[in-house]
């Protein structure tokens, strides 16, 4: 998608009412490798193309992540952030809580060989979840919204959702990387598998676990 393109579909967008629809599995965007950011769109519009995408995480019900292929755009740009009213559960189980962050052009790379799995569910493939075994620890390269470049690691669920969004804006689908046996519909997963854990999803649907 040429410059001119991209910025009357993003301008177009904006302008929708709130939430932005999200595009669902089996559309090509969310297949196709992201254009690299290089200043497509001015300041103005790609500030308020992420106050948008914010908007749309904040207000889905769970929602940690949100990659612009998922609202239709082609370009390397995703924001995350774990919801506030999660913060103490997130304590409690020795996670850190993601403040609100922008993606730009990001990489990752995994730092030692630490790997752990976790269910994963997709606003993009709405109503199902699935294991994904991931890096537990990652180094992550990164530009912001002001085009600073930045350095970061991330562990535990931090990383996971790093790695997760930036997978979408590589062409992936979680489920590229499940283990498909533990693929579960989000109800069973709260009726069942959340009582009992992990381990006893594995045992009893017969998948590995790192």
């Amino acid at each position: 998608m040429v410059s001119s393109e991209l910025a009357d579909k993003v301008a177009q967008l904006i302008e929708k009412p709130m939430p932005l629809s999200i595009v669902q599995a089996g559309d090509p965007v969310l297949r196709q490798k992201t254009a690299y950011y290089d200043g497509q769109l001015d300041d103005e519009t790609l500030q308020r193309l992420i106050v948008r995408m914010r908007e749309t995480m904040e207000q889905t019900h769970g929602a940690v992540g949100l990659a612009a292929p998922q609202v239709g755009l082609p370009l390397r740009l995703a924001v995350l952030a774990t919801p506030a009213e999660f913060a103490d559960r997130l304590i409690e189980r020795g996670q850190q809580p993601v403040p609100f962050t922008v993606l730009v052009n990001p990489s990752y790379a995994a730092v030692g060989s630490q790997r752990a799995a976790s269910f994963e569910g997709c606003l993009s493939v709405d109503g199902w979840q699935a294991v994904v075994t991931r890096p537990d620890q990652i180094k992550l390269t990164r530009e912001d919204e002001t085009g600073q470049r930045l350095v970061e690691e991330y562990a535990g669920l931090g990383a996971r959702i790093v790695q997760h969004e930036t997978d979408h804006l590589d062409g992936m689908l979680y489920l590229d990387r499940a283990e498909l046996r533990s693929l579960s519909t989000t109800e069973q997963l709260m009726e069942r598998w959340g009582p009992t854990g992990l381990a006893a999803a594995a045992k009893q649907l017969g998948f590995p676990l790192p």
